[in-house]
């Protein structure tokens, strides 16, 4: 009886534990104003140590269909994250330059803040707390 009411127990706990395990929060992304349906849109979503030092937390590659790339980034746990992305219209998986150092291919951050010089993380960053979210990156 002992063993019963213990696997019992032990059941509910483990039932309670997976009831408030989260599988994150759904974060997608739309670029409505892609110039042309040549490449795709590289998305890459950063935490404050990877922003523009280092690979992203999770990336994804849009297709583009009539001018709108769109992407959806799935079980993002609870933080602060910034998004950029490229129109990579060449298919060479990166941001190509001119050789003044300026973008030959545009690009867009999170929140939209677009200055002069590289993404400041202040500006790009956003908070993901509890509800899924929709945002929209323009070039």
């Amino acid at each position: 009886m002992k063993t019963l009411i213990l696997l019992l127990a032990m059941t509910a706990v483990n039932f309670v534990t997976k009831a408030q395990d989260s599988t994150g929060i759904t974060i997608t992304v739309t670029v409505p104003n892609v110039s042309n349906s040549d490449g795709a849109v590289l998305f890459g979503l950063y935490d404050e140590a990877t922003f523009m030092k280092a690979a992203p937390v999770k990336s994804a590659k849009g297709e583009i269909i009539d001018g709108i790339a769109k992407i959806t980034f799935t079980d993002i746990p609870a933080g602060e994250y910034g998004i950029s992305c490229v129109h990579d219209a060449n298919n060479n998986q990166r941001m190509d330059f001119e050789e003044n150092g300026m973008p030959k291919e545009s690009y867009g951050v999170s929140n939209n803040n677009m200055s002069y010089g590289p993404p400041m993380w202040s500006d790009a960053k956003f908070e993901v707390n509890t509800e899924n979210l929709e945002l929209e990156i323009r070039f």
